[in-house]
C-alpha cells in the first residue's frame, strides 16, 4: 500500500476546489503553465487567509495534496480532508507519519502545497520553516512559488472571515526552480541554505506579483 495519499481523493478536491473558486469569486489567474505538467513538484504559497489552499486547488492545472495543521481536522472536516487526499500535520514537533506521506506524494510524481510560513500571517514569506527546505531537497523536486492576493481585501458581509463574494482574487504562479546546491546534501547546514534562498525568491515573486496585478 503507498503510504502517498489519495490521488484520486486529490482529483475531487481540485474539482471542488474549481467550483468553489469559480462559483463565488472572480479569480484572475497568472502563470499556471509555469507548473510542470507531470513529476513531482512543490507548491510553495503565501498564507494570509483560510480560503488560501481552496484558492490554489481549484486554480492550479494539477490535483495537489497540501500540508494542513491537525487543528484543522475537526468534527465532518476532519474526514473530509483525508478523503480529498490532503495531509494532516502536527506542528507540535517531528511528525513522521505526515514526512512520510508528503514524501510519497513526491514520489509517485505527484504535486505537493506547502503553506512554508507554518500558519497565517501577513502572508509575506518572512519567516519560514525548514520543512519546505527538507522536502525539496530530500526529494530533488522543483519549487512552484505561488502567490494569492486579494482574499483578505475585502471581508464579505454574508460570511465573515471570506473574501467579499464575486470579488477579484489573483493567483500567480511563478517560475520553478530547485533548492538545493547540488550536492544532495541535508545536513542543518545546507538545510539552512537552502531555506535562505528559498526566502529570496518566494519573496522576489511575491514583489513581481504584486507589481504584475497591482496589488
Amino acid at each position: 500500500m503507498s503510504r502517498a495519499p489519495s490521488l484520486k481523493g486529490a482529483a475531487v478536491g481540485r474539482r471542488i476546489g474549481i467550483g468553489l473558486m469559480y462559483g463565488l469569486w472572480k479569480p484572475r489567474v497568472l502563470g499556471a503553465w509555469k507548473v510542470p505538467a507531470s513529476g513531482p513538484v512543490i507548491l510553495a504559497v503565501n498564507h494570509s487567509h483560510n480560503i488560501d489552499g481552496p484558492m490554489v486547488m481549484g486554480t492550479a492545472p494539477r490535483p495537489l495534496h497540501f500540508l494542513i495543521k491537525k487543528e484543522a481536522y475537526v468534527g465532518p472536516l476532519g474526514p473530509f480532508l483525508d478523503g480529498i487526499g490532503q495531509v494532516k500535520v502536527d506542528r507540535g514537533g517531528p511528525d513522521r507519519t505526515a514526512i512520510g506521506r508528503a514524501l510519497g506524494v513526491l514520489d509517485n510524481g505527484g504535486a505537493l502545497g506547502i503553506f512554508p510560513e507554518g500558519t497565517r500571517g501577513e502572508g509575506d514569506f518572512a519567516s519560514l520553516r525548514a520543512g519546505l527546505a527538507y522536502f525539496a531537497v530530500r526529494s530533488g523536486a522543483p519549487i512552484v512559488p505561488v502567490a494569492v492576493l486579494g482574499s483578505g481585501d475585502t471581508p464579505g458581509r454574508v460570511v465573515k472571515g471570506l473574501p467579499a463574494l464575486k470579488s477579484r482574487v489573483d493567483v500567480v504562479f511563478g517560475s520553478a526552480f530547485d533548492a538545493g546546491d547540488g550536492s544532495g546534501r541535508r545536513t542543518r547546514t545546507a538545510l539552512d541554505q537552502a531555506t535562505v534562498r528559498i526566502q529570496d525568491r518566494l519573496t522576489a515573486h511575491l514583489a513581481d506579483a504584486k507589481r504584475l496585478t497591482g496589488r
